[in-house]
């Protein structure tokens, strides 16, 4: 069976303000080192997916930033252009009438577009393994991640080592519940119970089970992206899409799907992940400095300790901080404490309700 590669790249990374933007969020921006984040994804599944089954979902605003970066083996027809936002259900489930339409049934993965993954070879691994329970199962397979610290920035996974799900030397462990994002005292009770993964938004299905899900537990969104796959590599689908999106249900996968199924595993994962969902979250991909700075650019350093200094163009000089977060690009500057690197998201929604759109 034909394995197909859905990448998911609409969102708008706001906790990485002033450097992600709407049109350049940071998916399309070489933050850990090596390439876009987004081709940084597709190099590590082409040995699996070869580039012409990788199908990229996108919104309008970001096309066309997404077309100067994207790799070229990527064909333009495997782009998807969502005219509006509606979260990571309408994405997976355009995909998926794609890939219907193209080929019938397949073996599909689901990736974000804005992770790093440390160790490839065995994230390969694990998606092998993924993609053969996939193609012998009606299952639902999520890619979870074993903690290595008790963290209260990620959802997690409870699975059941009990039950496993084997197909010949790959296992995988049915799903009891995901919890959403915890406290510190529950954080380190689910790390000690050795019973939670981090759950990574990676998924694994066939198409035709991802859609039979859909018309289980998301109808009404099922009814609508069905009416889109008639029009699927025609001149009309552009305008199908753009008439059909503006009602269709904003719903992520893993609420509208993954939470109410009762047909989910898990493969645990140890493959150096992280989700790079905001500034202070750089120090899992970059070795600190021997005082504990993570630096980007023209940095100047006294007596500063423990703190992330991204500086686009101007020298940075820090005195005496400590746990701080400072990014300097040609139009913004960003300061606040570690500790509330979440909450720069905050900031764009205030530039955004004061209508200061030329920072957004």
């Amino acid at each position: 069976m034909k394995m197909y590669g859905v990448i998911m790249a609409g969102g708008g990374g706001t906790r990485f303000w002033p450097l992600s933007r709407v049109t350049a969020p940071k998916q399309f921006l070489n933050i850990t080192g090596e390439d876009s984040m987004i081709n940084d994804t597709i190099k590590r599944i082409k040995d699996i997916i070869p580039q012409e089954r990788i199908i990229i979902v996108t919104n309008k605003a970001q096309e066309k930033m997404l077309n100067k970066v994207i790799q070229e083996d990527v064909p333009k027809e495997n782009v998807l252009i969502e005219p509006v936002g509606r979260n990571t259900a309408a994405c997976v489930g355009y995909a998926a009438m794609v890939i219907k339409k193209r080929c019938g049934d397949a073996v599909m993965g689901v990736f974000p577009s804005d992770h790093y993954i440390k160790n490839v070879d065995e994230f390969k691994r694990v998606l092998n393994s993924a993609s053969s329970i996939a193609e012998s199962t009606e299952k639902l397979i999520t890619m979870g991640i074993t903690p290595t610290y008790p963290s209260t920035g990620y959802g997690y996974i409870k699975y059941d080592k009990e039950r496993p799900i084997t197909s010949e030397d790959k296992i995988a462990y049915e799903v009891v519940e995901f919890v959403e994002k915890p406290d510190v005292p529950k954080a380190k009770a689910y790390m000690e119970s050795g019973n939670y993964l981090w759950n990574s938004g990676m998924f694994v299905w066939k198409t035709s089970v991802i859609l039979k899900n859909f018309r289980r537990f998301l109808p009404r969104l099922y009814r609508n992206i069905e009416k889109i796959e008639p029009s699927i590599d025609t001149p009309d689908e552009k305008n199908t899409v753009e008439e059909i999106y503006p009602v269709l249900q904003s719903i992520s996968i893993d609420y509208g799907v993954m939470e109410r199924s009762d047909e989910v595993v898990v493969i645990p994962g140890d493959f150096g992940w992280n989700d790079v969902g905001c500034w202070d979250s750089l120090g899992s991909v970059f070795p600190p400095d021997e005082n504990g700075n993570i630096t980007k650019g023209d940095f100047v350093d006294i007596e500063t300790r423990n703190s992330i200094i991204y500086s686009n163009g101007r020298l940075v000089a820090a005195v005496g901080l400590e746990n701080m977060i400072v990014v300097e690009t040609s139009d913004a500057l960003l300061v606040c404490p570690k500790e509330k690197a979440q909450d720069v998201k905050k900031v764009v929604e205030h530039l955004e309700k004061i209508g200061r759109k030329e920072l957004l």
